[in-house]
């Protein structure tokens, strides 16, 4: 059924992630409030058995939903379940094996193919575990990189965001003895375009603000510790500015975050992933989530991982997913009023001059 008062409600795609983590558990808590339903129409890419094996293990009796086999019988009014495998399957809370990386991937291969065909429009997905999940059909070292492949994308960036601070990573998972072969002014350059642009169009953010930090201890202390700030890094800050990007630094990352200078900036591009998660998840207000930025589609995930540790024992905190999908739909409303508005610019200086 798709009647007509409900097609203004956007239908988000839901990964189970790995399925021995707290993906389901998490998913279960965050759609067990039915207030989500009055936001968006969720699918869950999994198995009825999977959902019912997590259901039953927390005991959650306001959490219902309809099994799905294709978009024709979507239903607006409650959680659908999209059957991504049927057969049984052996599901071991806890336990980091093959079967939970191998049916993440089936789950997310299935959501990326709904996405292509427009069945849906939003995609969050849950944690996968980096390692069990390698495969012939999965050799990244995450989500961003694959999602980059899948949409043929030339480049995208992780970009996490709260209330109080977004902030970008230049290189992501990265060895750290690798990491300054990866900082020149090319990889610079394009992550602030990335960025400035997804500020604009997905964040509603007409002439954004970009803090750059350095990649050594003080920003190299003018060459003292490192070369990468006078080579590459302060290059592509002023080259950034002549086209137009309002980017400023390198800053010294140690007191970038301590000082509550992210305030005063619309994003924040750290040269590494601990450089900018470790400030991130110690000082994010409301709950922070991960964005990819650069893709024709729209996707965003909590800022954790699997859980091993508590799987299984309905101890999860389902706020950051539940803040990945209000980010999710929040997105999805500013790309539109972005389209619109620059659709036909023509058409708004008439109106202006009437």
């Amino acid at each position: 059924m798709s009647s007509n008062t409900h097609t203004n409600k956007p239908v988000i795609g839901i990964t189970v992630g790995d399925i021995n983590s707290i993906g389901a558990e998490i998913i279960i808590k965050t759609f067990a409030d039915n207030r989500m339903l009055e936001f968006c129409t969720p699918v869950i890419f999994a198995s009825n058995k999977t959902i019912n094996f997590y259901r039953k293990l927390m005991n959650e009796n306001n959490f219902n939903y309809q099994s799905l086999k294709d978009f024709t019988r979507l239903n607006h009014k409650q959680v659908n379940v999209f059957n991504c495998w049927e057969e049984e399957v052996q599901i071991t809370p806890g336990i980091l094996n093959e079967v939970g990386g191998k049916y993440a991937a089936r789950s997310l291969a299935a959501a990326i193919e709904c996405l292509k065909e427009g069945n849906i429009q939003g995609l969050i997905t849950a944690p996968i575990h980096k390692k069990n999940i390698q495969s012939e059909q999965f050799n990244y070292t995450g989500h961003t990189p694959y999602l980059r492949d899948a949409f043929e994308a030339k480049d995208v960036l992780m970009f996490m965001t709260a209330e109080n601070m977004r902030v970008g990573l230049l290189t992501e998972h990265v060895p750290v003895a690798e990491i300054s072969r990866y900082v020149t002014k090319e990889n610079i350059l394009a992550k602030l375009q990335m960025m400035k642009e997804s500020l604009i169009r997905d964040f509603g953010i007409d002439k954004p603000r970009i803090a750059v930090l350095g990649l050594n201890p003080h920003a190299g202390d003018d060459g003292l510790i490192g070369q990468e700030e006078i080579k590459e890094i302060i290059p592509a800050i002023q080259q950034a500015k002549n086209t137009g990007i309002l980017a400023f630094g390198p800053y010294s990352a140690d007191a970038f975050f301590a000082r509550d200078m992210h305030s005063q900036f619309d994003g924040v591009l750290a040269m590494y992933h601990d450089q900018g998660l470790i400030p991130f998840k110690s000082l994010a207000t409301g709950s922070g989530i991960n964005y990819t930025a650069g893709l024709p589609i729209v996707r965003t995930s909590p800022d954790h991982g699997t859980a091993f540790d508590i799987a299984g024992k309905n101890l999860a905190d389902a706020n950051s997913f539940r803040q990945a999908i209000f980010t999710c739909l929040d997105i999805l409303e500013k790309r539109e009023t972005y389209a619109e508005n620059t659709r036909n610019p023509l058409k708004k200086i008439e109106l202006a001059s009437e």
